[in-house]
């Protein structure tokens, strides 16, 4: 007998080496199992457990009543979406799901399962408690010793709204369809008269034509009224800045040259456009090179020392970044210290700005035009650009061109670019958040920064495990 034939008759009676773990799915658990357990010491879920026991039950939204159904406690739903968007977990279903899926989400939960209409509430409702759990986590970083206040970098991110940019609607459009709906509700309401008088046509159809153009022109009348109420608003809030400018031009000495003041005009142009899902979304583009898209301007705050964390969080539909500095340098809490020094990129360009940080002691870094920083790029795969370079006449502008051509000004403006940009690549791409889910200015501005607040306890975390 050769050695294959004797290790196929070995194989045919069951003998073979190999060896499997057994895999009993039918047999229950003698003892009841401890969630402990199942999750590691060194899990996240035990840091967000305690960054959330600071957070007051005063800003949390719940029913003191006492009356219906038991409530989930509130610290609990807290940390459960703080976990889960720290994990790449955004919508109120998939995190449900994670209740009974997830080892970590449910040892949070402690094994009970709320519903996504309770989750999707609760995070609609409790914007007062996201900013306290944003301040509180902020605070065990100055404990910890690894946040201190001194130089912080702003800068802003498109993200895509929770709506189509085809469902946009421009008010030279809005107003057409506002009169051709006119004219074919007049025409069903005439048609549905005859088929009452003679009896002929299906008696279903007419009343169901009829209430769909009736919705969808109360939806357009509702759009055309919007974009009405922002020029509107618009022109009042340049009333005052129109009026300066005319005094100025009464009081200049010599003859007048130039055009005119012209005054705010409170009716919308025929391109202004808002969008029938998220009327306080806008169609905007990171640059020349991108596409246009449905978005929100997600700004944050950061502090450029070496932490890392968002220190403020604020969400604006307007595409430039021009009025963002001062909203970004003032929403840092002031219990965890001043700033020093602000680092912003050419797009923040705001000499008011300028001069109220100087009379707040905070020195600004921001170049005013694209070559100002004094950083060349010898090795740029994109064609270059014979321009010559901007002459800047304000002496602000050129004091803070001069300012960063210094090496002091050359080395700090460079830790702007390794601060706040890593942020956004960890929140888009680490935790995968691009697109929100929550429509409105305000539930958009809640649910940034809730994602910020989770970006900062995984942080944390990391800082303080390494």
């Amino acid at each position: 007998m050769n050695g294959c034939t004797f290790t196929y008759e070995l194989y045919n009676i069951g003998i073979m080496a190999e060896r499997f773990v057994n895999i009993d799915r039918q047999t229950p658990m003698l003892m009841p199992p401890d969630m402990r357990s199942w999750v590691p010491d060194d899990d996240l879920v035990h840091f967000v457990l305690l960054a959330v026991e600071g957070v007051p039950l005063s800003t949390f939204s719940v029913n003191h009543r006492g009356s219906g159904s038991e409530q989930y406690p509130p610290r609990m739903l807290l940390a459960l979406l703080i976990y889960c968007y720290a994990n790449g977990i955004f919508s109120s279903r998939r995190i449900e799901r994670a209740t009974s899926r997830d080892v970590g989400v449910r040892y949070l939960t402690g094994d009970t399962h709320p519903d996504h209409d309770t989750i999707c509430k609760f995070r609609r409702e409790n914007c007062d408690a996201v900013g306290a759990a944003f301040l509180e986590v902020l605070r065990l970083a100055r404990e910890l010793n690894v946040l201190k206040v001194g130089t912080i970098s702003i800068d802003g991110t498109h993200i895509k709204a929770n709506a189509s940019r085809f469902h946009a609607l421009s008010y030279h459009r809005a107003c057409e369809l506002d009169e051709q709906l006119r004219l074919e509700i007049d025409s069903l309401l005439k048609k549905a008269e005859e088929a009452d008088s003679t009896g002929a046509g299906d008696p279903q159809q007419l009343p169901e034509e009829l209430a769909h153009r009736q919705k969808l022109h109360r939806k357009v009348a509702e759009a055309r009224q919007a974009l009405e109420k922002r020029a509107a608003v618009a022109a009042a809030s340049e009333q005052a800045e129109y009026e300066r400018k005319l005094r100025e031009r009464d009081q200049r000495p010599g003859p007048r040259k130039g055009p005119e003041p012209k005054a705010p005009d409170p009716t919308p142009s025929a391109g202004d456009q808002i969008n029938l899902t998220d009327a306080d979304s806008r169609i905007m583009r990171k640059s020349k090179r991108s596409e246009y898209t449905q978005s929100y301007n997600a700004q944050a705050t950061v502090d450029a020392d070496g932490s890392q964390l968002v220190l403020s969080s604020h969400v604006t539909n307007c595409a430039s970044d021009a009025g963002e500095l001062l909203p970004g340098v003032e929403g840092v809490p002031r219990e965890l210290g001043g700033p020093n020094s602000v680092l912003a990129d050419t797009g923040y360009v705001n000499t008011e700005a300028f001069d109220e940080l100087q009379l707040q002691g905070v020195e600004a870094y921001v170049p005013p035009s694209r070559d100002a920083a004094g950083q060349k790029r010898d090795h740029d795969f994109r064609p270059a650009v014979d321009k010559p370079p901007k002459t800047l006449k304000d002496p602000r502008l050129v004091q803070m061109r001069d300012k960063l051509k210094t090496d002091t000004g050359r080395a700090l403006y460079a830790r702007r670019k390794q601060t706040v940009e890593p942020v956004f690549g960890v929140i888009k791409q680490a935790m995968g958040f691009r697109q929100f889910l929550l429509r409105g200015c305000q539930n958009v501005s809640a649910e940034w920064q809730l994602v910020c607040l989770a970006y900062n306890v995984k942080r944390l975390f990391n800082l303080n495990t390494a």
